[in-house]
């Protein structure tokens, strides 16, 4: 399996974090998988949302202090 992909949208409001994390999706794979780093409290919802509306599955989710990490595998 090919390494993850990266994409740190640290700093940005909703709701460039979906719309990027939207767009980096597009360009992979299916089953590849991106981790996503942000600092956007709202992405806590919005970024599960959007998985589960788009058929991407969400692998990971951690907190480590203000940065929100998730692992999305392409669907």
């Amino acid at each position: 399996m090919a390494e993850a992909s990266r994409l740190d949208l640290k700093g940005l409001n909703c709701p460039l974090p979906v719309l990027r994390t939207g767009k980096a999706l597009r360009a992979l794979a299916p089953g590849d998988l991106l981790i996503v780093e942000v600092t956007d409290p709202l992405a806590a919802i919005d970024i599960p949302h959007y998985c589960r509306e788009q058929g991407h599955r969400l692998v990971g989710e951690e907190k480590d202090g203000a940065v929100l990490r998730f692992t999305i595998a392409r669907g």
